[in-house]
This record gives C-alpha cells, structure tokens and sequence, in this order.
C-alpha cells in the first residue's frame, strides 16, 4: 500500500492515538500504585483497541499507517500491562517469574528479530495474537478485580506462548514484512500457489 494515498485522519487512527496518549497517565498509575486507576486505563486501552479494528474492518478504513500505529499502541498498552503487574503485584510475579519470564522473553524475541530484519515491529494483526489479547485482557482485569485463578493464569499462558511462536515464525521466514497478515496458514497457503 502507498501510504502516501492513504486517509490517515479516520477513527480507528484517533483510537490507536489514545491509547498511545493514555499510556503516560497508566504510568503515573503504576508509579504511585493506584491499581483502580490502572486497571480502569487499561481496561479502557483493550476496549478501544478491539473498537480501532472492529472499525477499521466494519468501515474498509484499514491502512498501513493504521496498522503500525495499531501495533505501536499494542505494544505500549502490552508494556504497561506487564509493568502494572510487576509493579502492583510483586508477590504474585515473584512466586511465578519462571511464567512470566517465558512470557515476557517470547514476545520480546520476534520483536527483536523483527527489528534486526526488517527494521520496524511486526504489524501482522493475526488471529492468534486477537484471542491473546481477549484472554490476557481477562486475566489481568479479573486478577486485579476478583483475585487469581491459577488455571486460567496457565491457559493464559499457553494461549500466548502459541501466538508469539506463531509470530516469530512469520518475522524468521517472511521475505518482507507485511501488515495485516491475519495467520500464518494464510503465508502457507500462498507459498503453495
């Protein structure tokens, strides 16, 4: 896509803006550990980040610009989320930093390769990291709401290590690094015709 000829100005953009907007302020949360305060921004930067795309998709406004402003704002609100973690439940981290390791090392890694190879984070949007989103989303709000649930925490991270394999799959093999690539079934299948 020519982003040259793309409208950038659309409501999927201003929300991936938000988020980005936002992320001083859950900062400022986690920084004086005001967990309400944290998990309200956080939980309002999940929701427009299901809306930008919903929208995106529902009103043919996706855009290459969209699409990395997307993921930047993903990988903020990401960040964040693990930060207010590490910062706001030291205990439960602590017992579990094997996990969390796994977890925070597995999405780091395609990031990296990502960067080494194409010089810029992947933007693929796939299937995988979607239902990664919803569940992690889940499970941080209803850890800081209702408390742990130790089954859903090992789902949770199965769920995730799969899509970040998926990912670093996709940013190792690719030739070129392409937006919106929804699933690496698709890579497959079109390597096949």
């Amino acid at each position: 896509m020519d982003t040259k000829k793309e409208n950038i100005w659309n409501v999927p953009n201003a929300l991936s803006i938000y988020r980005i907007l936002a992320l001083p302020f859950i900062i400022y949360a986690i920084y004086v550990g005001d967990k309400p305060l944290f998990i309200t921004l956080l939980s309002i930067n999940l929701i427009t980040d299901i809306l930008d795309g919903l929208i995106a998709r529902v009103f043919r406004l996706q855009t290459e610009f969209g699409a990395r402003l997307d993921s930047l704002a993903d990988i903020g609100t990401y960040i964040m989320a693990f930060a207010g973690m590490i910062m706001l439940e030291k205990s439960f981290v602590m017992e579990h930093r094997i996990e969390f390791s796994l977890l925070i090392g597995m999405w780091l890694l395609p990031q990296l390769v990502s960067l080494i190879r194409f010089r810029r984070f992947p933007s693929f949007h796939l299937w995988s990291y979607k239902v990664t989103g919803y569940v992690q989303g889940i499970f941080i709000f209803t850890f800081f709401i209702f408390g742990v649930s130790t089954i859903y925490f090992y789902i949770m991270l199965v769920i995730s290590l799969l899509a970040y394999m998926e990912e670093l799959l996709l940013v190792s093999i690719l030739p070129k690094l392409r937006s919106n690539v929804k699933s690496s079934l698709f890579v497959w299948n079109k390597s096949k015709e």
